[in-house]
């Protein structure tokens, strides 16, 4: 007979980042992509975004954290973990949706790469211009 495992499943994304994050009832671990979280993001803002829902709602201590996830850059995909731990957080428990709303952890941040125009340097900017 197996021994079933109580985990929650939740996914986030920011910009290009997608994160599947399983939290597993253990004592604080975070694992993104089969490496400690101090050795996968070395900028310790991107460590304290990956925390910040766990502290929020004190329950850093409580879980294990193992994350799956590609696409983007480092902040995107600090900001999709993010996502994804809030939304795992909610499915653990419902009533701690509230205090994570609050913070704005569970809104998708919409802002997107604006793609490059033809006949332009970038997006916005232009070529210089010459009257003669």
């Amino acid at each position: 007979m197996a021994a079933t495992i109580t985990q929650y499943l939740a996914t986030g994304r920011r910009k290009t980042s997608t994160a599947r994050v399983f939290l597993r009832p253990g004592s604080g671990k975070v694992t993104i992509n089969d490496r400690p979280l101090e050795q996968y993001f070395t900028t310790e803002s991107s460590r304290n975004a990956v925390r910040q829902p766990l502290s929020a709602t004190e329950t850093a201590d409580k879980f294990d954290v193992l994350v799956l996830v590609h696409g983007g850059g480092y902040t995107g995909q600090a900001g999709a973990i993010k996502m994804g731990i809030a939304r795992a957080l909610c499915e653990f428990n419902l009533e701690l949706r509230g205090k994570l709303k609050a913070e704005g952890f569970l809104t998708r941040d919409p802002r997107q790469h604006e793609r490059k125009k033809y006949g332009q340097k970038g997006a916005r900017k232009r070529f210089q211009f010459s009257k003669r």
